[in-house]
């Protein structure tokens, strides 16, 4: 393993392309028009205002990183020790109801509201399912604790900052039995949000480890015993051929700009996941599944 200290990622020369094969998003779901041309084609009718329309509310500021929604996260955090005798937890009437039938909040004091109230705190379309649970953002495990003793696997997340991509990646990541998440401290969403939402309560479950530079992680992870393993669409090694029984980290990359130069320079291996169907481009949270699963399936015992 390369020992090239990092000296300033963010500024560093070329980076890897692609994870796992993806190369950034192009055609369906990809970037591209978002709409026609003003030159022809349909174009919607100007509508006069209703003067008897009440004003509409303003939502007012949004600080989405103290706020953690829907049921299957708000549950999970609720039976998170860790939040023990922490936030304000907020429910229609249907829902306070629930919560105190099957005791799911034992100790705490749930504040009814009306639906429209919970609408006016949370981002646009935001699905809160009746409950929302506002908090402070949970400080995260050292790199030891996840790492120490070394066995089964690890996922390192460099410089994504996508929430709905990492919360999908932690809950593939609980699944498939991972002992935590790796991130770096200045580049990565706080685990609240619609991180939390879409990781349906993996984040209240799954150590997660902020580091200051993800290079030296790597070089204290090799010296507890473990293999890096870097997603890469460019590489010539194909990923179930480079897995194995030995503690593995797998190392995913940006969608676009994929792992970093200093920091694949830290991994033992880069890989990519071979796709017979001919189609280039995958999402980062869809190759980190596939990443873990066959992971899981080297780490189980012959």
């Amino acid at each position: 393993m390369s020992r090239i200290p990092e000296r300033n990622d963010r500024k560093s020369g070329g980076k890897m392309t692609g994870t796992g094969g993806f190369r950034g998003r192009s055609g369906p779901g990809g970037k591209g028009p978002k709409g026609l041309s003003d030159k022809g084609g349909w174009a919607p009718r100007a509508t006069e205002p209703n003067p008897t329309a009440p004003p509409r509310q303003s939502r007012g500021k949004i600080d989405a990183d103290q706020l953690i929604w829907g049921r299957h996260p708000v549950l999970a955090a609720l039976g998170n020790p860790a939040r023990k005798g922490m936030g304000r937890l907020l429910a229609t009437a249907d829902r306070a109801a629930e919560l105190e039938r099957d005791a799911l909040a034992p100790g705490r004091v749930v504040e009814v509201v009306d639906p429209q109230a919970l609408e006016r705190m949370l981002p646009q379309g935001a699905v809160h399912q009746g409950v929302v649970f506002k908090v402070q953002p949970l400080e995260g495990v050292s790199l030891e604790d996840i790492a120490d003793p070394a066995e089964g696997v690890i996922v390192m997340l460099d410089q994504l900052t996508d929430p709905q991509n990492v919360g999908a990646i932690f809950r593939s990541a609980l699944a498939f039995g991972a002992r935590g998440i790796v991130v770096q401290d200045r580049h990565s969403p706080v685990l609240a949000g619609a991180l939390a939402k879409a990781a349906a309560g993996a984040t209240e479950r799954l150590p997660c480890a902020r580091v200051t530079n993800l290079s030296r992680a790597l070089e204290r992870l090799a010296d507890l015993g473990w293999r890096a393993v870097g997603l890469d669409g460019a590489s010539d090694e194909r990923l179930e051929a480079a897995l194995d029984a030995r503690p593995t980290v797998l190392v995913m990359g940006s969608e676009g700009d994929g792992i970093r130069r200093l920091v694949a320079e830290h991994c033992d291996v880069l890989v990519r996941i071979p796709m017979p169907g001919g189609f280039e481009s995958l999402n980062v949270s869809n190759a980190a599944a596939i990443a873990l699963y066959e992971a899981s399936r080297k780490q189980r015992p012959a």
